[in-house]
């Protein structure tokens, strides 16, 4: 027989449970996970040199010549593939110096070089300005050689010296940049300066070209009709 103290007993129970069942929490659903993002990709810059000076004996790196000029087309071409957001372009600049053992004989080898470059898009609009400066006081100094020579050990009488990593920001629109010189500073044992800025005149060294960026997506072929 089921007393009255009983039947609130399990009317007590009951309401307990159903008050848990109805304060549990259910977990929150997680959000669909976010695309893959695309890795970036670093490669050889793709340049076309318009004035090669060669193969460094050490290095093996392709050192190529910057020319003064205006005309972005006459520079170093650096073509880029399609990228998405920002694409950075690496190179190291170097001054040029011309190597003679008689100066060197003769106490007259010493030089102080300061190059200015730019980095063009083919409309002729300026992304960034470099500067490299170095000076010669004797042969240690010197970055590298370079082969193909008429010099002892078959090298050239020019070399780089001095090196400045250079970092230039290529927005996703511009597909194609151009290398020109400006303007070379140069202070020999005479101590005069003398400025040559003449176009065609080569005044600095790039090598070591690299560019990192993210790809573009691949666009999907358009669709044949049936």
């Amino acid at each position: 027989m089921v007393t009255f103290r009983s039947a609130v007993a399990v009317l007590l129970v009951i309401s307990a449970v159903t008050a848990a069942a109805q304060t549990k929490t259910t977990p929150a659903r997680r959000g669909a996970p976010p695309p893959a993002a695309r890795k970036m990709t670093q490669a050889a810059a793709d340049l076309t040199c318009t004035s090669p000076l060669g193969v460094g004996v050490k290095t093996k790196l392709n050192f190529c010549d910057v020319l003064t000029g205006r005309d972005p087309a006459q520079g170093i071409l650096v073509k880029f593939p399609p990228h998405r957001g920002i694409l950075t372009l690496r190179f190291d600049l170097h001054n040029r110096h011309t190597y003679s053992e008689d100066e060197m004989k003769t106490n007259r080898g010493f030089a102080s070089y300061t190059a200015s470059i730019g980095a063009l898009t083919l409309d002729n609009t300026l992304l960034r300005r470099a500067v490299v400066a170095s000076e010669f006081r004797r042969p240690e100094d010197l970055l590298d050689r370079v082969v193909g020579g008429a010099g002892p050990g078959g090298v050239k009488a020019v070399a780089p010296i001095g090196s400045e990593s250079i970092s230039i920001s290529i927005p996703s629109d511009v597909s194609d940049v151009s290398i020109l010189g400006e303007k070379l500073t140069v202070i020999r044992s005479d101590g005069v300066p003398a400025t040559y800025s003449a176009p065609g005149r080569p005044i600095a060294i790039i090598s070591n070209a690299t560019i990192e960026y993210t790809p573009a997506p691949a666009t999907a072929p358009p669709r044949r009709g049936r």
